[in-house]
């Protein structure tokens, strides 16, 4: 099961998308260096079909071009689900994940045009630094493309 904390437009977290971003909670990942450890527990509110329909009506969400999952390592199956419903609801919307894997779940790659992996590494930086980790890739064609430097320029 996802639960989600909270969302909210962002500009930053997918290049050249705007982007609604939703926190899930329950991560097994435990990141040393992590910005959200409010997300480590079991809490939130169950993410639905119902309750993504009433986040992609709700204000501004027209403005939307991609929807990325922050979270979702706990149950694979759960979130691809909810990622192929977005899908299908808005074909035109892109969708993302932002994983703290090390390496994608390769059926990740079916439901999601952009995945974000690695865990937070404060030595290392975040994505806009170059000596970061981590790694966001956009899917074309089923192959994963490092799209990473996007956030160096």
């Amino acid at each position: 099961m996802l639960k989600y904390t909270n969302y909210q437009l962002t500009f930053s977290e997918i290049p050249e998308e705007v982007t609604l971003c939703i926190n899930l909670s329950n991560c097994p990942i435990h990141c040393k260096d992590c910005h959200s450890k409010f997300l480590w527990g079991d809490n939130g509110t169950e993410l639905t079909e119902d309750m993504i329909d009433l986040m992609l009506d709700s204000k501004n969400a027209d403005l939307c071009t991609c929807v990325c999952f922050m979270g979702g390592d706990n149950d694979h199956e759960a979130l691809f689900k909810i990622a192929k419903y977005v899908k299908e609801r808005k074909p035109e919307m892109k969708t993302g994940w932002y994983s703290g894997l090390e390496e994608a779940d390769k059926r990740a790659i079916e439901f999601f045009d952009y995945i974000k992996i690695g865990g937070y590494d404060a030595e290392k930086g975040s994505l806009k630094f170059e000596t970061t980790n981590q790694r966001l890739y956009k899917i074309v064609d089923k192959e994963m493309i490092d799209i990473t430097n996007k956030f160096w320029l």
